[in-house]
């Protein structure tokens, strides 16, 4: 096994050995045993950086599914060693925050366990090359988030919040899995770096922009873009160390990684560049201007993380462009607009990891987030205050801070890319800056609505009252060394430019020549320019509607909450429920009978329509065997006795009759030469008719069945278009050839399956295959009634749910 595969499946290796061994750890020491494993995975993802940075690119595939081409390769290069870095460096601070954060009475097996899986999926998506492993652990991270958003599953809020995050992230990964599939018809192969290779040969077929499309959705969906980002602030109701990697640094990367890796493939389009840049933009906006009006902490970071993703996946559309004009001096500068948003992707994490963990903090500590019963905690948690301040002037964009630096590189793509006159930039492209400058005013009074409410002002005499206190130094570690890394960039922006940033451009870029053409020089000052200026007018009007928040608040209440898309979500939920629920009591009746009509009906629609439709149906009778006189005798005896079975009124004559027909079809196997089918079939024929007429004798008779004329007629026309359809499919299939004959497969049957009897090693093998699956659904059955048992309310328990 390869380093990088073991990187992967390490957290999940990890994550099947917690249930066995927790209880032989305290719950003390499970998070310090479990933080060994981020932070060995992060330290030796460090020795990759110097050869990453150097250019070389690192893949290993191990053979998965050689028969369909399925193979768990494995590609790190520049984006992916940023997006792994950021998941094991900010999973080990999360995992170090957690440790003093939960409380002891926690299931922190299980969180860990969780904590664990999303880990080793999240390096699943960033280090597959195979399109079909990449969506594996794409569903998977959904999977995993969904069990962390739901951990505190005694509250109604944790447990709709993780259905809501579910639905809409699966549903794209669905359509994501269409676009993938797209990409191999067109492509011909499942490898991403093979489809970037053959780009030119893809681009002009009629599926490249549907693909596109779908692919979107998936990224659009997991990185909370409107109209899709309905679910990220109810899945706050998660704990907040899940907030503060899943939500600001992990998951939702991952439609951002998403895009970014595929922007070599779709980056050429202008639908791509609109999707990707107005989407962007439309969310920047919505997030940053909806973040104003929560009063909960916890809500605002949520609706911030909104506006920010915007942020990052508009600069990935911009940079774009320069994929549609191609290489030459004058386009690279349109690159930087790219190297911003990876830029902004690093610096979002460190500020707003720290954000999350700031706000658990005030929660733990104070008891509330709600900002309207906050204010004065700066003479309470004096450090904790530290921590906000950073991380929100950085995500406002002030010096001396790394948001500063992105931000500053966002308003100059926006400026830039009205330069352009292609894609109707000439006419729509004065929008893009107006847009970007418009949400940074109001990134600006959400981040001063989180130091100044929070921590300025009056005390609240009920905080008063719980005696709060500073956080632990152990709850502190971990945003202090985030906003460590916020200032830290500020200064030392090259560093992280040049051995971190710079091999991501390669990724993006690959058919540029130079990377370093494409790594612009970070500096904080470039003297009296249009992107000052911005940022002044930024500050100035912030501040202006911050002060004056009461007055202008109430426009809020202008748009209808009726109207909202948390009210569409919840009403498209509705109505399937409500519809599922009646189409669901019309067709389960309860009747035998109709299910049978059902099963029939399908199968003749099915069978009988793919004939019809696709002219199907010949009968040639120049190669057919002579009938014997002994065999229609047969038949005809057969016939006979299925005609009585409908007419009998005791069971004991309807057994016999039945055992009739069996036993005949015995007599047409020794006819046909298959005495060891014949010998079984007597064998069962035999058992069953002895056991059905041992249970029926000791029943009541049976009584005529009253039906209508309507009933029995439509019974009848039923079995008749069955029987018509099997006959046509028995006629038509021995002279059938719209299909190549798998015989040769059976000419070969001793070497491939061990055995000179064909239909003994068929039965053999797809009998054992069978039994594999009984015995996993009986398994999986028997883990259903044990957690039943298991989670089954004792007497007296109170209700917890809320």
């Amino acid at each position: 096994m390869t380093v990088d595969i073991a990187i992967i499946l390490i957290p999940f290796i990890m994550a099947a050995f917690i249930p066995i061994f927790y209880r032989q750890l305290s719950k003390r020491l499970i998070g310090w045993f479990i933080l060994v494993i981020p932070v060995s995975l992060f330290l030796l993802l460090t020795t990759y950086i110097p050869r990453v940075s150097s250019g070389q690119t690192l893949s290993n595939t191990y053979e998965w599914i050689p028969s369909f081409n399925i193979n768990f390769t494995t590609y790190i290069d520049g984006l992916s060693l940023i997006f792994s870095l950021l998941i094991t460096g900010v999973g080990s601070l999360v995992i170090l925050y957690s440790i003093f954060y939960l409380s002891k009475k926690e299931s922190l097996h299980h969180f860990y366990c969780y904590l664990l899986l999303f880990m080793g999926a999240m390096l699943g998506v960033v280090f597959s090359d195979h399109l079909m492993v990449l969506y594996a652990f794409w569903e998977l991270t959904s999977v995993s988030s969904f069990l962390l958003i739901a951990f505190w599953h005694h509250r109604k809020a944790s447990r709709a919040g993780a259905r809501k995050s579910m639905t809409i992230t699966v549903s794209g990964g669905v359509a994501m899995l269409v676009g993938f599939l797209m990409l191999y018809v067109m492509s011909g192969t499942f490898s991403i770096r093979e489809i970037i290779a053959n780009i030119d040969r893809i681009s002009d077929h009629t599926l490249f922009v549907p693909a596109l499309i779908l692919v979107l959705l998936g990224a659009f969906t997991k990185s909370a873009q409107f109209p899709f980002h309905i679910w990220l602030p109810d899945a706050m109701e998660a704990p907040t160390p899940v907030s503060a990697y899943l939500h600001s640094a992990t998951m939702v990367k991952a439609g951002i990684y998403l895009v970014a890796r595929f922007t070599p493939v779709f980056g050429g389009e202008i639908v791509w560049f609109w999707a990707v840049t107005g989407v962007g933009l439309i969310t920047l906006f919505w997030g940053s201007f909806n973040a104003v009006k929560q009063v909960d902490l916890k809500a605002l970071l949520a609706f911030s993380t909104v506006s920010q993703l915007g942020l990052i996946m508009s600069l990935l559309g911009l940079g774009s462009v320069a994929i549609h004009l191609g290489y030459s001096s004058e386009t690279v500068i349109y690159t930087q607009a790219a190297f911003a948003a990876i830029f902004h992707l690093v610096n979002h994490s460190t500020f707003k990891g720290a954000l999350f963990m700031m706000v658990g903090i005030v929660d733990h500590e104070i008891g509330t987030r709600d900002i309207r019963r906050l204010g004065g905690l700066i003479r309470i948690l004096p450090l904790t205050f530290t921590v906000a301040l950073i991380g929100s002037f950085s995500m406002a964009g002030l010096p001396p801070f790394n948001g500063f630096l992105s931000k500053e590189m966002f308003f100059t793509a926006t400026l830039k890319i009205t330069e352009l006159d292609i894609f109707s930039l000439d006419s729509m492209g004065v929008l893009i800056p107006v847009v970007a400058w418009v949400a940074s005013i109001f990134t600006f009074v959400y981040c001063l609505i989180i130091v100044g409410q929070t921590f300025f002002g009056k005390i609240s005499p009920d905080i008063l009252e719980k005696n709060p206190h500073e956080a632990p130094i152990g709850m502190l570690i971990s945003p202090f060394i985030l906003i460590g890394f916020v200032v830290g960039i500020f200064f030392f922006p090259n560093l992280l430019g040049h051995y971190i940033l710079q091999p991501a451009m390669a990724s993006i870029y690959p058919t540029f020549p130079s990377t370093e053409e494409m790594t612009p020089y970070i500096s904080a000052w470039h003297g009296l320019n249009t992107e000052l200026y911005m940022t002044i007018g930024v500050v100035l009007i912030g501040v202006t509607l911050y002060f004056l928040l009461k007055r202008w608040k109430p426009i809020y209440r202008i748009f209808p909450q009726k109207l909202s898309f948390n009210v569409l979500y919840e009403r498209v939920i509705g109505f399937g429920e409500n519809f599922s629920e009646r189409a669901t009591k019309r067709y389960m009746t309860g009747s035998l009978t109709h299910y049978f009509i059902y099963i029939y009906m399908a199968f003749v629609i099915i069978a009988a329509g793919v004939f019809f439709m696709t002219d199907s149906f010949e009968w040639n009778t120049k190669n057919n065997a002579a009938v014997e006189s002994f065999e229609l005798i047969l038949v005809f005896v057969m016939i006979f006795a299925a005609i009585a079975i409908l007419f009998s009124n005791s069971r004991i004559t309807t057994v016999l009759l039945n055992g009739v027909l069996g036993f005949s079809v015995a007599f047409f196997f020794v006819v046909f030469r298959a005495p060891d089918l014949a010998l079984t079939q007597l064998v069962v024929e035999s058992v069953t008719t002895a056991l059905f007429l041992l249970c029926f004798k000791y029943l009541p008779d049976l009584k005529p069945e009253k039906s209508t004329k309507r009933v029995k007629f439509t019974n009848g026309v039923i079995s008749l278009l069955v029987g018509a359809t099997v006959s046509v499919i028995g006629l038509a299939v021995m002279n059938y050839d719209k299909f190549e004959s798998i015989s040769t497969y059976f000419e070969d049957a001793y070497n491939l399956a061990g055995g000179k009897n064909i239909v003994n090693t068929i039965l053999g093998d797809f009998r054992a295959f069978d039994t594999m699956l009984e015995v996993v659904v009986l398994f999986i059955a028997g883990l259903g009634v044990y957690a039943l048992i298991k989670l089954k309310a004792k007497k007296g328990d109170a209700d917890i749910e809320n």
